[in-house]
C-alpha cells in the first residue's frame, strides 16, 4: 500500500492577541516581550476607589505631574519580562558565585593589606541600608505608578537592589566576622559621614509621585553613588592596592548599573519627548534632586577616597549631567 503525504501550509488567522495588536498592529506577530507586557495594565471597571486615597482610582495616572497620552510608550529597551530578567539574572548569579568561589579558593582576602580591607568595609557596609531604601523605592513605583510597562521593571529593577544589599552582606562576611554588620548598621545611624546620605535616602522613601521617585533613586541618586563608590572607590583605588578581592565580589553592582541605565534613560528621554512641560518638570526634579545629592554624597567621597573624593564625585556629576543631555533633560 503506498502512502502519499503532502505537505499543506496554514494560514495564521492573527499574529498576537487584540489587546497587544492595539499597540502594534495586526501585520507582524509580537515578540514575547509585547505580549507579556502590553494591554496588562487595569484601566476600566473598578468597583470602589481606595479608602486609604479616596482622591484616586487604585490605578491612576494623575497620581503623578508627568503626562503621556499612553503610558505604554515607556518601553524597556532590554525587553525585560520576567522570564527574560530571570534568565539574564541567573547568568549574572553564576558568575558572582565563581568569583566568591575564586576569591576564597585562593585566598585573596587574606592578602589584602588590613587597613585597605578596614576601609573597603566602612565605605561599602552601611551602603547595604541605601540599597535596602532603593529597594523600596521601586517597591513604591511599582506600587502606584501606571502602566504595566513602566511599573513591571521597576519591580525587577527593586528586586536587584535587594540582590545589591545582599551581596555587600557576602562581601562583609568574606572579610570579616558577623559584626562587621552592625558596625555598617552603627555608622549608618550614627556615623556623620552618613546622616546626609541617610536623610536623602528617608526622604525619598514618603515621595508621593512615581516618577518624581523615579528620577530621585534611579536616575539621580544611583547615577551619582555608584560610579563613585564602585567606579572611583572600589575599581580605581581598593583594587589597585591590592583588594582586587573586592573589586571581584562587587562586580555585580557596576554591570547591573550599566545596563539598567539603558531602561532608565530610555523612559526618561521618552516621557521628556512627550511635551514641554514634562521635560520642565523632570529637569526641575533632576536639579533639585542632584543639588541634595551632591551635598549628601560629598561627605561619602571624603571618607572613601580623602582629598581625591571630591574630584572623584565630580566626575560622577559629570557622567549624569551628559546622560540627562542625551536624555532631553537640564541635569
Amino acid at each position: 500500500m503506498n502512502i502519499d503525504l503532502q505537505a499543506r501550509e496554514i494560514q495564521t488567522l492573527r499574529n498576537t492577541y487584540t489587546h497587544v495588536a492595539k499597540h502594534i498592529g495586526h501585520e507582524k506577530p509580537a515578540s514575547r516581550y509585547q505580549e507579556a507586557t502590553y494591554g496588562a495594565q487595569p484601566m476600566a471597571n473598578f468597583h470602589y476607589r481606595p479608602t486609604w486615597d479616596p482622591a484616586h482610582q487604585i490605578f491612576d495616572a494623575s497620581r503623578s505631574q508627568v503626562v503621556l497620552a499612553d503610558w505604554a510608550v515607556l518601553k524597556d529597551p532590554r525587553q525585560f519580562y520576567y522570564a527574560s530578567w530571570t534568565m539574564a539574572r541567573a547568568r549574572q548569579q553564576d558568575t558572582m558565585e565563581a568569583n566568591f568561589q575564586f576569591v576564597e579558593s585562593r585566598g585573596m582576602v587574606d592578602k589584602m593589606p588590613d587597613a585597605l580591607r578596614r576601609k573597603a568595609l566602612q565605605v561599602l557596609m552601611p551602603l547595604r541600608h541605601a540599597a535596602w531604601g532603593a529597594n523600596m523605592n521601586n517597591a513604591s513605583i511599582c506600587a502606584y505608578g501606571y502602566g504595566n510597562v513602566f511599573t513591571a521593571p521597576a519591580m525587577f529593577h527593586a528586586m536587584d537592589n535587594l540582590g545589591v544589599a545582599q551581596y555587600l552582606t557576602r562581601l562583609g562576611l568574606a572579610l570579616d566576622e558577623p559584626s562587621v554588620l552592625d558596625d555598617g548598621k552603627a555608622a549608618w545611624l550614627n556615623d556623620p559621614h552618613w546622616q546626609g546620605l541617610r536623610r536623602c535616602v528617608e526622604d525619598t522613601l514618603v515621595v508621593k509621585d512615581p516618577f518624581e521617585l523615579f528620577v530621585a533613586q534611579n536616575l539621580v541618586l544611583d547615577g551619582l553613588l555608584v560610579p563613585l563608590i564602585y567606579g572611583s572607590f572600589v575599581d580605581d583605588h581598593v583594587a589597585l592596592q591590592g583588594g582586587t578581592a573586592v573589586a571581584m565580589l562587587t562586580a555585580f553592582m557596576p554591570e547591573w548599573h550599566d545596563e539598567s541605565a539603558r531602561w532608565i534613560d530610555a523612559v526618561v528621554k521618552t516621557a521628556a519627548a512627550e511635551s514641554d512641560a514634562n521635560r520642565a518638570l523632570i529637569s526641575t526634579w533632576v536639579q533639585s534632586w542632584t543639588e541634595r545629592a551632591l551635598e549628601a554624597l560629598a561627605p561619602v567621597a571624603r571618607l572613601a577616597l580623602g582629598e581625591a573624593g571630591d574630584a572623584a564625585l565630580e566626575d560622577a556629576q559629570a557622567l549624569l549631567t551628559e546622560r540627562c543631555r542625551k536624555a532631553g533633560v537640564r541635569g
